[in-house]
């Protein structure tokens, strides 16, 4: 049976990040595909905050929003990521923070690599794929030059970060993102 303290816990912080979350997904939304930086309470808290990079505005990282589908429920959630533009699609990275397991949404995507990207003003569907050998190490390198934070996030994770492909999906238009709920 597990404690009541820790299940009320655990309830508490999946609560601070999904409002978290959605508050960085509406920001992007407003914003087209920027994201202002989290506040001073939010790093001291610990949240999952984008690390500040040197060389973007006060609208800024650009960030993408991945609409995925749960492994295990079947449901659809939405995941704000840090992205590179990789020629016609995006690359995204499971940093996790730097924690030793991968991010869920990675869990999912490599499940159901189905999936719909909401990038700028656009909402894409996309194939999603894992980024080996050569050109793993292509985009990973790219992205230490802009975000060298990613590098102390592999450091302590002890393993090697995920480079997750995001290619459009032939033959299916881009549509406007859906108004906010």
């Amino acid at each position: 049976m597990s404690d009541p303290s820790t299940t009320t816990a655990n309830k508490a912080k999946a609560s601070d990040i999904t409002s978290w979350n959605d508050r960085i997904i509406a920001e992007v939304r407003a914003n087209a595909g920027y994201a202002p930086w989290s506040s001073e309470e939010d790093f001291a808290a610990g949240r999952p905050v984008p690390p500040r990079v040197p060389g973007f505005d006060e609208r800024g990282m650009p960030l993408i929003l991945v609409h995925h589908t749960g492994a295990k429920t079947g449901r659809e959630r939405i995941s704000p990521l840090f992205y590179q533009p990789v020629g016609d699609g995006w690359a995204v990275f499971g940093t996790h923070g730097g924690s030793p397991q991968h991010p869920v949404w990675y869990h999912n995507l490599m499940a159901n690599p189905q999936a719909t990207v909401e990038v700028g003003t656009e909402r894409v569907p996309v194939v999603a794929r894992l980024a080996q050998g050569a050109e793993r190490e292509r985009i990973w390198a790219k992205e230490i030059a802009l975000v060298p934070k990613f590098a102390e996030f592999e450091a302590a994770a002890g393993r090697q970060i995920p480079v997750v492909v995001l290619e459009r999906a032939h033959g299916q238009a881009a549509t406007p993102p859906l108004p906010e709920e």
